[in-house]
């Protein structure tokens, strides 16, 4: 298997996976008092603490999730019914046609309950202009959500200058960072959000556990999940214990690898590109070219549906999506390539490569001929061509 859907997943680490391993034996209760239990809390905050050394913040502002859908749902359902920010007209939020499900999903969720929202167009190239943020800022308007790095064509949102819009009209700001993690540097003493989600399975670390950084200086907000005290009482349930321990073991570990693995990928990801590109005609590359996350590269092919590449490339044991695989299932275009305001072939045609840090040279030539010959066939089958 030539494995390029690494923004869907990735595999373990092979030191998270030792890790994981270790920890089996941790069975104490983070909240209790005898030595199990505090031997186990220690590990826990070893882990705040590896995450937080990564963003250059404070470890008091890293609360453990269990993924980034939670995390994104935790801020924005806040956003209008915790009492530090609701008021009579249950407020505005402003944010992109371009967001991950997660955040999509839970304004259309709050729309339902009443609340405004205002969704900002990307251009052409997938990148959302701050000035059109700053004119959708009403007097109601309680917080700005905006992803980092789009999960489908990699394009980077100019979210420094969005947090500096925020902060000149006093409005909170949330960012959806998953795709950005280990792929930009986030030094969160420079970028001034409030709020950021990330998943652990996007940076070789096991699912089922995230994070939510939220900053000391930020309004209050409620937990999704009340119950207990755990995590500062902003995430009720007994710890996920390995998985923290896990993500902060990748988040080591990114800190190591990090740079020097980014510019291996990026060469990898532009051979692809150019490989393809000189093999084929009708090749269209999605979203911003100069600025967009080293590991990814979403294509159209003219003339062929998107599917049929991938179930092709599948049977050649290359693993490749249409999309986010948040929304596979759905026979619709992409609305992140919609929202470039292309030709809807050119949506129904594309394929999104995410290369990561297990992909070899040799995989990327490979997988170069399977895109040829899978193409060259599927045209020469299809009555579109």
């Amino acid at each position: 298997m030539i494995y390029l859907d690494n923004s869907a997943t990735t595999p373990l680490h092979p030191k998270v996976k030792e890790k994981i391993i270790e920890s089996l034996e941790y069975y104490g209760n983070p909240s209790s008092m005898h030595a199990s239990g505090r031997r186990v809390r220690a590990y826990v905050e070893q882990s705040r603490r590896e995450v937080a050394d990564f963003f250059n913040c404070s470890p008091e502002e890293i609360i453990f999730t269990a993924g980034a859908s939670e995390a994104n749902n935790t801020v924005l359902k806040s956003a209008t019914t915790c009492c530090a920010f609701c008021n009579e007209s249950r407020g505005h939020i402003i944010t992109t046609n371009i967001e991950h499900p997660s955040v999509m999903n839970t304004l259309k969720c709050l729309q339902q309950q009443h609340v405004d929202v205002t969704y900002v167009k990307v251009n052409k190239k997938g990148v959302v202009d701050p000035a059109d943020v700053e004119a959708a800022i009403r007097p109601d308007t309680v917080m700005i959500s905006v992803m980092y790095v789009n999960n489908e064509i990699g394009t980077i949102q100019p979210v420094d200058e969005i947090a500096a819009v925020a902060a000149k009209h006093h409005i909170a700001i949330h960012t959806d960072a998953v795709q950005a993690i280990g792929k930009l540097p986030v030094n969160l003493q420079k970028l001034p959000v409030d709020f950021l989600s990330l998943s652990g399975h996007k940076i070789y670390a096991p699912k089922g556990v995230g994070v939510l950084f939220k900053r000391m200086s930020a309004k209050k907000i409620c937990p999704l999940i009340t119950g207990g005290h755990q995590e500062k009482s902003m995430r009720a349930g007994t710890e996920n214990t390995i998985g923290i321990i896990a993500i902060g073991e990748a988040f080591r570990q990114l800190r190591a690898e990090m740079d020097e693995g980014n510019k291996r990928i990026k060469m990898l990801r532009d051979k692809l590109e150019d490989g393809i590109k000189s093999d084929l005609d009708g090749v269209i590359i999605n979203g911003d070219t100069q600025r967009r996350a080293c590991n990814i590269s979403n294509m159209s092919f003219k003339g062929i549906e998107g599917e049929s590449i991938l179930l092709r490339l599948d049977m050649h044991g290359i693993a490749v999506s249409t999309g986010s695989a948040c929304s596979t299932g759905s026979l619709e275009p992409s609305y992140v390539i919609t929202a470039l305001d292309v030709d809807p072939s050119v949506a129904h045609s594309s394929i999104r490569f995410s290369l990561g840090r297990e992909t070899t040279e040799e995989e990327i030539g490979k997988t170069i001929e399977a895109v040829t010959e899978t193409v060259n066939f599927l045209r020469r089958m299809s009555p579109l061509t």
